[in-house]
């Protein structure tokens, strides 16, 4: 699961650079956040499941310039967190290990991933993939043993450049530690992240910072209307804090002692791997939702392959199988059972008139036997190179009727460019397609003239009554191709011998059996042409376009990636791991 939503993230945070509609970039960077912290999230289960338990962890939250460095120190009861009057001066997550080692911490290296530990000095703000990670030395007791995290704003304009880390280090937290002051408390900003995280279930406290005399009261009743809007669980205690002009810090209330470690008391693990599993579903329907549109074009694009390939072989049906003039292939079987009636004393004669007879015709030569093709003349050869243009052109014209009306415009539109793009190289791969499959289908016509050949052969009379016939009328298919310089196939049809030959076949005892071979030839060839041509040479290569598309405009996440995804999402009823 962590697989998938690191390439979903990948996915949205790769799109979001090529900059889609302005409508949609508030979106998907939004959602990029969300995947950011589920992906962390299910990195601390994975943290917490190792051995020896982490340490407890307590981040110091909030939007910039709310003195969240400032409460860190309060906090520790040092100053080892830097400070700053100028917006923006914390700009990495630093943990400061309070009566715990930074042994006790090893996890924490795996759990940031490709960010990398550092001591404070080390950090530099030109680099935003580490963090800090030290021991202050000094004993506080406001604090239990833990990793005290300050944390760089989430708000300000740069934030967006150190904004992972933000996120990181609040999906680690057990406890958060919110400060806000009187001038930052109503922006939104503040109570989208807080949204964001209450399907952590992490124990919080406000901190309300930079108070003044009397103002108390009317900010909390503001903030817990402002919580309830954006959560929907207990409002949590808030820790008012005034200014103190001596020390310049402000002042950590006498009467709250002990709330940290009591807070700290009422984390539990037992329950993290449902809220996994909790913040996964509640998100799912969002995150999926562009990858779910994408898989519907996908749908949409094979129906349309589907309805053209229909179109194409009702075509070829149509102007070729069940056409009463253009249907060569049973005739060239007739010829070929032609060729097996050789009579003593003609076969030299009949071998030279045979030259003349192209594919797919078998020469038969008293020495021995060649094949020659008629590819460039066939009917059915020119038929089917026309169907595949028209195909692509009509599927060319339904791209472009998408790419305007279609909700995914986008993805149309580059299938529409590609398709245009590969035309050629599609059309040469059919015409390859068409001459292999002449090729192999000349065994079926051969064993359709074997086959009444045999059936001839129990039919001593008819046999003989056929091979005279031939005798006298090969004499005019001689003449014929004297007179023209050869013969082809639509020639072949009306041939004088074909024609008597056809027609004594027709009207013998054999006729319906020769009827059930041309009918057994035609199925056979329609069943190669659909599965040879307009199955693999054609709709495969069409199907396997949309894998082409650029990954950095489009999801590609396959539909197998997403099933398995949300497979192991069902199936793990008690919690997600680490694949």
């Amino acid at each position: 699961m962590l697989e998938f939503i690191q390439l979903l993230k990948q996915r949205y945070q790769t799109i979001l650079q090529q900059a889609p509609l302005e409508s949609a970039k508030a979106v998907y960077r939004q959602r990029i956040d969300q995947l950011l912290l589920a992906e962390a999230f299910l990195r601390k289960g994975a943290l917490i499941d190792s051995k020896p338990l982490p340490p407890l962890q307590i981040a110091v939250v909030g939007p910039t310039q709310a003195g969240k460095s400032t409460l860190v120190n309060v906090l520790l009861q040092s100053g080892a967190a830097g400070v700053s009057p100028l917006a923006g001066y914390t700009v990495h997550p630093q943990g400061f290990c309070h009566r715990v080692g930074r042994e006790d911490c090893s996890g924490l290296q795996r759990y940031f991933g490709r960010f990398q530990q550092l001591l404070p000095a080390q950090l530099s703000k030109d680099r935003h993939d580490c963090f800090a990670l030290s021991e202050p030395g000094a004993h506080s007791s406001l604090l239990p043993e833990c990793v005290l995290w300050d944390t760089p704003d989430f708000d300000s304009i740069d934030s967006s450049t150190y904004r992972e880390g933000v996120i990181r280090t609040m999906a680690l937290a057990d406890v958060i530690v919110l400060v806000i002051s009187k001038e930052k408390y109503a922006d939104q900003s503040v109570w989208d992240m807080m949204s964001v995280l209450e399907a952590l279930r992490q124990p919080t406290v406000i901190c309300l910072n930079k108070l003044s005399e009397g103002s108390e009261a009317l900010i909390v009743h503001s903030l817990k209307e402002k919580w309830l809007l954006a959560r929907k669980d207990e409002f949590p205690e808030v820790v008012p804090l005034y200014y103190d002009k001596p020390s310049g810090l402000p002042v950590w209330p006498e009467a709250k002692p002990s709330l940290l470690p009591r807070l700290a008391a009422r984390v539990s693990y037992k329950k993290h791997a449902r809220y996994e599993q909790e913040l996964l579903q509640y998100y799912w329907p969002q995150w999926l939702e562009p990858v779910v549109q994408e898989h519907q074009a996908l749908r949409d694009w094979h129906q349309l392959l589907d309805q053209t390939i229909k179109q194409a072989l009702d075509h070829y049906q149509r102007d070729y199988l069940n056409h009463p003039h253009h249907y060569e292939t049973f005739q060239v079987a007739m010829a070929e059972l032609l060729a097996l009636l050789e009579i003593p004393g003609l076969a030299g004669i009949l071998a030279g008139t045979r030259r003349a007879l192209t594919w797919p015709v078998r020469q038969l030569m008293k020495l021995g036997r060649k094949k020659a093709s008629l590819t460039g003349t066939s009917h059915e050869v020119a038929l089917l190179h026309q169907i595949a243009e028209h195909a692509l052109l009509q599927m060319t014209d339904n791209l472009r009727d998408k790419a305007e009306e279609h909700q995914q415009r986008l993805w149309w539109k580059d299938m529409g460019a590609l398709l245009r793009g590969r035309r050629q190289e599609l059309l040469a791969g059919f015409d390859g397609a068409v001459k292999h499959y002449h090729q192999t289908f000349q065994q079926d016509v051969e064993s359709a003239a074997h086959r009444l050949y045999r059936k001839l052969q129990e039919q001593p009379l008819l046999l003989n009554s056929l091979r005279a016939t031939r005798a006298t009328t090969d004499a005019a298919v001689i003449a014929l191709t004297l007179h023209t310089g050869g013969i082809g196939v639509h020639d072949l049809v009306i041939a004088p011998s074909m024609l008597t030959v056809t027609s004594l076949l027709a009207e013998s005892a054999i006729g319906s059996y020769m009827h059930s071979v041309e009918a057994d030839l035609k199925k056979n060839q329609l069943n190669q042409v659909r599965q040879v041509l307009f199955v693999e040479a054609l709709r495969d290569k069409l199907a396997a376009l949309p894998q082409q598309l650029s990954a950095l405009a489009h999801f590609n996440i396959t539909p197998e990636q997403l099933q398995e995804a949300e497979n192991h999402l069902k199936e793990k009823r008690h919690g997600l791991r680490l694949l």
